[in-house]
């Protein structure tokens, strides 16, 4: 009886036809369609314009491809992207950081606040409840494209991810994380559900935020390194990036006081 799991799995759903389509696509659509509709939902039931919602979320969809494209770009391979800027727009070679995801979001959030009167951190913890959701969804992604899963293991579900050319078992870690975004998500929704507009506004924005890049920050000490400078690092870089939101997460659950919108 094999203790591992041999993983061959092919990433294309039509692998013999023109028509490129990736399950990381799909997944990451998917995903992303789900988290539209945790915040719709939430938008809808607090009675908030739904024309609104409809043009912040296209600015918010922007703000992810590119807060992600350009936050591998910059943290995880900064020098050959100065010098091939060019190479940037082509997201189809695949690279998309999610803590840069995570700094464009927010900031977004923030501006959009200010044009159409509302609380961005109150609609941030909405939005981290679809997030985690779509988070979990976008590591299976991960998984089936076999890519950043993490050192060798001699543990019984550890994958030997053949289409990279391995030969050991290697933590899933991609499954870690999307097992860990899942149930994050079931947390957050089951306090909104049961609480709502009780929260108190950043509570669950910072629970997400301490509970996700806690999580990631571990994560990190079981995953191969991604880029090559990263080989004699203490701590890596989605480790160092993590910490600030880490802080971030622990400001918006014990010391963030909203303001009043002005109309």
């Amino acid at each position: 009886m094999l203790n591992y799991i041999v993983w061959n799995f092919e990433p294309r759903i039509f692998p013999n036809s023109n028509l490129y389509i990736a399950w990381y696509g799909v997944c990451f659509a998917l995903g992303v369609y789900l988290c539209y509709l945790i915040v719709s939902y939430a938008w809808r039931k607090e009675g908030k314009s739904e024309v609104v919602l409809s043009k912040v979320v296209i600015w918010l969809l922007v703000a992810l491809i590119v807060g992600a494209r350009l936050g591998h770009c910059l943290f995880y391979e900064p020098d050959y992207y100065f010098k091939n800027p060019l190479e940037i727009l082509k997201t189809w070679k695949g690279g998309l950081a999610s803590h840069g995801a995570a700094i464009a979001l927010p900031i977004t959030v923030y501006i959009l606040s200010r044009k159409y009167k509302f609380n961005w951190v109150w609609f941030l913890d909405r939005l981290a409840i679809g997030v985690a959701l779509a988070g979990a969804f976008i590591r299976l992604g991960n998984f089936f494209n076999s890519e950043i899963y993490g050192v060798e293991t001699t543990l019984p579900w550890g994958v030997i991810f053949v289409r990279n050319g391995e030969t050991v078992p290697k933590h899933p870690t991609q499954l870690y994380e999307s097992l860990a975004y899942l149930l994050i998500f079931v947390l957050l929704f089951c306090l909104y559900q049961k609480k709502g507009t009780k929260l108190r506004t950043g509570f669950l924005a910072g629970l997400f935020l301490v509970l996700v890049f806690v999580f990631r920050f571990f994560i990190e000490f079981i995953k191969n390194p991604q880029v090559d400078f990263e080989t004699n690092m203490v701590l890596n870089m989605g480790q160092l990036l993590s910490i600030p939101f880490i802080l971030l997460g622990f400001y918006f659950l014990f010391f963030y006081k909203p303001k009043p919108i002005k109309e």
